[in-house]
């Protein structure tokens, strides 16, 4: 029997959303008001939120006034974000290396580095081309990525935190194509301790920006973190990249 992938285990686990308690929806709030003000879709726009965890980002832009899909392969998640359903804001369970649907959104959104978790490029292209094909001609993709040059140079190789009594030891490595981080958790309440392995892909500005072009889409910009400044490769910690459909 196949192993399970690592996000499988991870994203539906507490400890998750433990360890990331502080990237909270005020966060999400000020990043979402940000980007759709510099964006400014018509109002009514169809959005999907692509691998959308709990949906922090997904309603605040249904509390826009969009039209809101947000899906995510980890089902305890969209449990949760079921619970903030409206008529303009919808969760679903979906592996985005699934295709969803044809060019039925305006807007697809991939925040918080929610791509190349898998071990074949095959497998992001997959994820790549479900994106893309969920486009609408005209469509605009935004994708946030860690910049893994930036990431590369301001690697913590250890670090532990006590959240609300569980202890989380942080082990951060790389090689030649991945980053890693290994975290281990003890909680008084288990038996013994678990770990998890997060694995993400060290795609480069250029790399992201040749598989959205081999998908036909046209790069618009790249900005480099949240306040959406110009993107620079050695300085910026966030690799965002805002694309079109043109057909």
């Amino acid at each position: 029997m196949a192993r399970k992938a690592w996000f499988t285990n991870w994203f539906n686990s507490p400890y998750y959303h433990q360890l990331y308690a502080h990237r909270d929806d005020k966060e999400a709030k000020a990043f979402i008001e940000r980007l759709i003000g510099y964006l400014q879709p018509a109002p009514g726009s169809t959005m999907l939120d692509m691998a959308c965890g709990r949906g922090r980002h997904s309603r605040t832009l249904a509390a826009l006034g969009y039209e809101v899909t947000g899906v995510d392969v980890a089902p305890e998640n969209i449990r949760y974000a079921k619970r903030y359903e409206t008529p303009q804001l919808h969760f679903e369970v979906h592996d985005m290396r699934k295709i969803l649907c044809s060019r039925c959104f305006d807007y697809v959104f991939n925040f918080f580095t929610s791509f190349g978790y898998f071990d074949q490029l095959h497998q992001n292209e997959l994820a790549m081309r479900t994106m893309v094909t969920a486009l609408k001609k005209d469509g605009v993709l935004v994708m946030d990525y860690i910049n893994s040059d930036y990431a590369s140079q301001q690697l913590i190789a250890r670090e532990e935190k006590t959240i609300k009594e569980t202890d989380f030891l942080i082990e951060r490595y790389e090689d030649a194509r991945y980053l890693y981080k290994k975290i281990t958790v003890t909680d008084r309440q288990l038996p013994a301790p678990l770990t998890f392995t997060e694995k993400v892909c060290k795609f480069s500005a250029a790399e992201l920006q040749m598989l959205l072009q081999k998908e036909g889409l046209t790069i618009l910009e790249l900005k480099g973190d949240y306040q959406l400044q110009p993107f620079d490769e050695r300085r910026s910690p966030r690799l965002i990249v805002m694309a079109k459909r043109e057909h």
